[in-house]
């Protein structure tokens, strides 16, 4: 299953994906992308006022049948100093998701970060209209 979010560049979006045909409900994958998105929203880049997932850091989830998660991400600059410590947060965020039964976080610079993939929502709490 395929869900995108829109940002303001269509070439930037967040992919929450299910790994192939699913043995999960839908019900159940609503409710797990409900919480996934959730979780994104509670990791902070200390350097933005803003979280990662509405500054478009997350890149791709992947789900599988077993609750395994797989989260691409990427940093607003690759020498960010927070670097070693940020999928950490994120894995953590999506571990304490009920019914998760793990979660790794690969960190991608491809496509580079730019502030296009930042929402709406970001781009006014960060006064970048």
């Amino acid at each position: 299953m395929d869900m995108t979010r829109e940002t303001p560049d269509a070439t930037a979006e967040t992919d929450l994906v299910q790994s192939g045909d699913s043995a999960l409900p839908q019900d159940e994958l609503d409710r797990l992308t409900d919480a996934l998105v959730a979780s994104f929203k509670t990791v902070y880049d200390p350097e933005i006022p803003v979280d990662i997932y509405e500054l478009g850091l997350i890149y791709k989830v992947d789900v599988s049948d077993d609750r395994d998660v797989v989260v691409d991400m990427t940093l607003t600059a690759p020498g960010c100093p927070v670097a070693g410590e940020m999928p950490q947060w994120v894995q953590n965020a999506v571990e304490a998701i009920p019914g998760v039964r793990g979660c790794t976080v690969n960190l991608v610079f491809e496509p580079p970060w730019d502030q296009s993939r930042m929402s709406d929502e970001a781009r006014l709490q960060l006064n970048m209209f």
